[in-house]
C-alpha cells in the first residue's frame, strides 16, 4: 500500500499531467523540447552527483550488480536479432523492438528508487544507471547503425562519443570522483547542486507523460506485445535470477530489477529519428510500456521481494 501512495499514484497522476498539459494548454513543442533538454542535462545529472557523493557504497557489491545487468541486456538484444527473420521485420523495425526491450526510463525508475529505500535507493538505482545507459546506448547505436534505414540519417555520432557525451554517465562519474576521494563541496556549492536536483523527478515524468503517443497497426499488436513482455517481464526476472544467487539484497537487488523492468524512454523515439529506425513504431512501443509499467513494475517489485525471502 506505501508503494502505491508514494509512487504509483504520483507517477499515474504527473504522466497525466503531462500527457494534459501537452495537448491542452503547452502545445509549443519547443517548450517540452527545453525542459526535457534541461531535466537529462542539468536536473538529472545533479541529482545522480549528490545522491553518490553522500552515500555509503562500500554496501553495495558492484560485481553482481555488473553481471545482473549486463547478461540479460545482452542476451535479450542478441534474442531479438536472431528472432528477426521468423519474425519479418524490416530493419528500421527491429531497431525499434531492440530499443523497445532494452532502453530504460530513469526518471520512472528514480521515483520507484526514491519511495523504496530513500537517498541509498537513489544513490544505488545511480550506479545500476551507470552501467545501463552505457551498455544500452551501444547495444542500440549498433544495432542502428547496422539495420537503419541510412538513407535518411543524417551524419551519425561514434559510439565512443555518445558515451562519453552522456550527461547521466557524467553525473555518475563526478559523484563517484567525489565518494571516493572524500571530497566535501562547499556549502554554497552542495545547497545549489540540491536545488537543481529537486525538480529531476516530476519534469521527468512531466516529460514523460508529454511524449505518450499511441498510433497502432495491425501489425504493432506483435512488436509492441513482444517488446513489452520482454522489457516489463522477462528482463527484470532474468536480472534477478543472477542476481539473488550472487547475494545481492535490499536496495541493490531492488535496483537491479528495477532498472530492468522500467519501462524504455522517450529519448528512443529521437536517436531512432536521427539513426533510421521505425519512428512510429518506436513511440508506440514508449506509450504502451509507460502505462503497463504502472502495474507491472510493483507486481515485478513484490513477486521478486516473495522469491528472495
Amino acid at each position: 500500500m506505501l508503494l502505491v501512495t508514494t509512487a504509483i499514484l504520483p507517477i499515474v497522476l504527473i504522466l497525466a499531467a503531462g500527457a494534459l498539459l501537452r495537448r491542452r494548454f503547452i502545445t509549443d513543442p519547443g517548450f517540452w523540447r527545453g525542459l526535457e533538454w534541461m531535466s537529462y542535462r542539468i536536473f538529472t545529472p545533479a541529482l545522480f552527483v549528490s545522491s553518490i557523493a553522500g552515500t555509503d557504497l562500500t554496501i553495495v557489491p558492484i560485481g553482481p550488480l555488473l553481471l545482473s545487468l549486463a547478461v540479460p541486456i545482452t542476451a535479450v538484444a542478441g534474442l531479438i536479432v536472431i528472432l528477426r527473420r521468423p519474425l519479418r521485420t524490416d530493419g528500421p523495425q527491429l531497431t525499434s523492438l531492440v530499443q523497445g526491450a532494452v532502453r530504460i526510463n530513469t526518471y520512472i525508475g528514480l521515483i520507484f528508487a526514491t519511495a523504496l529505500h530513500g537517498p541509498q535507493g537513489v544513490a544505488t538505482f545511480a550506479l545500476a544507471s551507470a552501467v545501463v545507459v552505457p551498455l544500452v546506448n551501444i547495444i542500440c547505436v549498433s544495432t542502428l547503425a547496422a539495420y537503419g534505414d541510412k538513407s535518411t540519417t543524417p551524419r551519425r555520432i561514434p559510439v565512443w562519443r555518445e558515451f562519453l557525451e552522456n550527461p547521466l554517465i557524467q553525473g555518475c562519474a563526478i559523484g563517484l570522483a567525489l565518494n571516493l576521494t572524500a571530497i566535501s563541496l562547499p556549502a554554497f556549492l552542495s545547497a545549489t547542486l540540491g536545488m537543481l536536483a529537486a525538480p529531476a523527478l516530476a519534469c521527468g515524468t512531466l516529460i514523460a507523460g508529454a511524449a505518450l503517443h499511441f498510433n497502432f497497426r495491425k501489425r504493432d499488436v506483435i512488436d509492441v506485445s513482444l517488446a513489452a513482455i520482454l522489457k516489463l517481464v522477462v528482463l527484470p526476472l532474468a536480472a534477478a535470477t543472477i542476481a539473488i544467487p550472487l547475494g545481492a539484497t535490499g536496495p541493490t537487488l531492488t535496483s537491479i530489477v528495477l532498472i530492468c523492468a522500467i519501462p524504455t524512454a522517450p529519448s528512443a523515439y529521437i536517436l531512432a529519428s536521427r539513426m533510421g529506425g521505425d519512428t512510429r513504431l518506436m513511440a508506440s512501443i514508449t506509450g504502451a510500456q509507460t502505462v503497463l509499467a504502472v502495474a507491472t513494475v510493483p507486481a515485478i517489485l513484490a513477486l521478486i521481494d516473495q522469491f528472495a525471502r
